[in-house]
Formats: C-alpha cells, sequence, structure tokens
C-alpha cells in the first residue's frame, strides 16, 4: 500500500513541476503553524507554489527531470517552492527576507533556475536579481540615455547662442540715449 501512496505522490510531484522553470529548495525546522501559514501566503502574493516533499520521491522525481544535487541538499525537513523563473526569483526574495532571517529556521539548500541545478550560494544568489520591472525600467534608461543626452546637445547650441546674443546686447550702450546726448538733431527731409 505504501508504494503505491508514494506512487501518487510521485505522479503529482511531476504534474506541479511539469512546467517549472525555476525551483528553490529550503530546509525548515521548528515553524510554527502562525508562521507557516505567513511564508506560504508570502510565497503565493508572488504566484509561488510551495509543497512539502519527501525527500526521497522529490530526489526521483527530480532525477527524472535531469537534475541532480549535492549530497546534503534533500535532507531533513524540506520544502520546495517552484514556478516559472520569475517565481523561483521571487521566492528567493521572500526566503531571504530580513524577517524569516530573523527566524532562523529556513535555509536555502540548493535550487533550480531554467533547467540548470544550482547549489545553495547560486540559490541564495537568486534574492539579488532585480524583477522584471525592475529590468525592464533599467533597460528603459539605458535606452533612452543617449537620446535624452543629444538632445541637451541640441538644445543646448541655440540656448548658448542666445546667451551670447544677450551678453553682446547688455554690454553696448543703448541706442535711444546716444542720439540724445550729442544734441544732433535727426535731419529733415
Amino acid at each position: 500500500m505504501p508504494n503505491f501512496v508514494n506512487q501518487m505522490v510521485a505522479r503529482e510531484l511531476e504534474q506541479e513541476f511539469e512546467g517549472c522553470d525555476g525551483m528553490v529548495i529550503v530546509s525548515f525546522a521548528g515553524l510554527s503553524i502562525v508562521e507557516s501559514e505567513k511564508l506560504r501566503n508570502q510565497l503565493a502574493e508572488k504566484s509561488v507554489g510551495f509543497r512539502m516533499v519527501q525527500n526521497r520521491i522529490a530526489q526521483r522525481v527530480l532525477a527524472a527531470r535531469g537534475l541532480e544535487f549535492e549530497a546534503g541538499t534533500l535532507k531533513g525537513n524540506t520544502a520546495i517552492a517552484y514556478g516559472d523563473t520569475e517565481a523561483a526569483i521571487s521566492a528567493a526574495k521572500v526566503l531571504t527576507d530580513r524577517e524569516v532571517k530573523k527566524l532562523g529556521k529556513v535555509t536555502i539548500k540548493g535550487g533550480v533556475l531554467e533547467g540548470l541545478a544550482l547549489d545553495a550560494a547560486a540559490a541564495n544568489a537568486l534574492a539579488d536579481l532585480p524583477d522584471r520591472n525592475t529590468l525592464n525600467a533599467m533597460l528603459l534608461g539605458v535606452i533612452s540615455g543617449p537620446a535624452r543626452a543629444l538632445v541637451c546637445i541640441l538644445n543646448a547650441l541655440p540656448a548658448s547662442v542666445a546667451r551670447v546674443i544677450q551678453a553682446h546686447a547688455d554690454t553696448q550702450p543703448e541706442a535711444g540715449a546716444d542720439a540724445g546726448a550729442s544734441g544732433d538733431a535727426p535731419a529733415a527731409s
């Protein structure tokens, strides 16, 4: 009977992980129900699936996908946060958040990004990657920077010519003041 149950669990994991481009494998011990639910809700807000897994079954399912991990990755209390690439980055950010680190009960042990197995250090580094919106803003800044500089240069030329003419006009004596001071009347025709 347990073999049949394990097969069903393995099929369910295969289905859940089928379209996933990213995963973060975590170890946790001693989370209270409230802390666990809070963590699950934070991950769900980012469209990240989160599931407790049995190590042997998870190892078998991930190996069938061609993913091999270090020896200690799938040991102890293990859960996997999964989804697309953006979800894996979001999961790493949530799992390395200051509040979660403060608890000291959650540790990232590995991960997967676009079909590549990651060790603990690489999976933790996912938290430092910018999300899609930040990347789009950075790309927009890079693209619009040269155009902005060109507009400033083109705008500076007429403005500087206007300043030179105004400075020259300011230094010249006024034409009406010169004519009245000399006492010469305009010639009548």
